[in-house]
């Protein structure tokens, strides 16, 4: 598995160096004696506008000892067991499933699982984030998005780099784009369709740095938190 260095200097930011042998492997008492565990990853985002503290649980067991707010995630890649599981979203105070999807999860891959919906209609998208696939050795930096708007009906999702279109393309509900490349530096992310969304932001991408766009809120909000706006993530760093 190659290396993601992550670290945290705020909300947007994950902490630590993660995945290291070290965590990848359990020994025995007996230390000439190792055994390895096979193991995957997942982070946790609660991207749902009317769900303020959201908990994740695979196959019965927690994920988030806190609850997630709204735009919120789990902040780092944290280890589960490979295999076929059941990924749950709840209503953290009461422990409500709100939205249950099973996914399959390979040994030593990254995965994303997003939390979306509206209004008593809900459900997880799981992916996985293909970064043993990314390479640094060309200095790029590389980005993807998803679409977390409630009842967005196709809009475009257009990414400018130095002046240049990178991509101009429709984006269901729920659709996660594959990792692209970009030159480092600033980047414009519109999201927009016909019928009244209309967002947009400028942010400024580091070389080797993996970014998960994050395009949500709900058309016409007046609350300013749930208002139509794009965030981003740092996934981590490519060494």
């Amino acid at each position: 598995m190659k290396m993601i260095k992550t670290f945290r200097t705020g909300l947007w930011f994950v902490g630590g160096l993660l995945l290291t042998a070290a965590l990848f492997s359990a020994c025995k008492k007996d230390n000439e004696d190792f055994t390895n565990t096979p193991v995957a990853a997942i982070m946790s985002f609660n991207l749902a506008p009317d769900k303020s503290a959201v908990g994740f649980a695979i196959s019965g067991n927690n994920l988030t000892n806190t609850p997630l707010n709204y735009t919120s995630y789990t902040g780092q890649y944290q280890t589960i067991f490979p295999g076929s599981r059941e990924i749950t979203a709840y209503d953290f105070g009461s422990g409500t499933p709100f939205a249950t999807t099973t996914a399959n999860f390979e040994a030593d891959k990254y995965y994303s699982v997003f939390a979306i919906g509206n209004s008593g209609t809900y459900r997880n998208i799981v992916v996985e984030d293909n970064l043993d696939s990314l390479s640094a050795t060309a200095g790029q930096a590389y980005l993807r998005y998803i679409n977390a708007i409630p009842d967005s009906a196709n809009p475009a999702v257009t990414i400018t780099a130095g002046g240049t279109l990178i991509s101009n393309n429709p984006a269901d509900f729920g659709e996660v784009s594959a990792f692209a490349a970009v030159t480092p530096g600033q980047v414009t992310i519109a999201v927009a369709d016909d019928g009244g969304i209309s967002t947009n932001r400028t942010i400024t991408l580091e070389a080797n740095k993996v970014y998960t766009i994050l395009l949500i809120g709900v058309k016409d909000a007046t609350n300013q938190e749930k208002q139509l706006q794009v965030k981003f993530i740092t996934n981590g760093t490519i060494s």
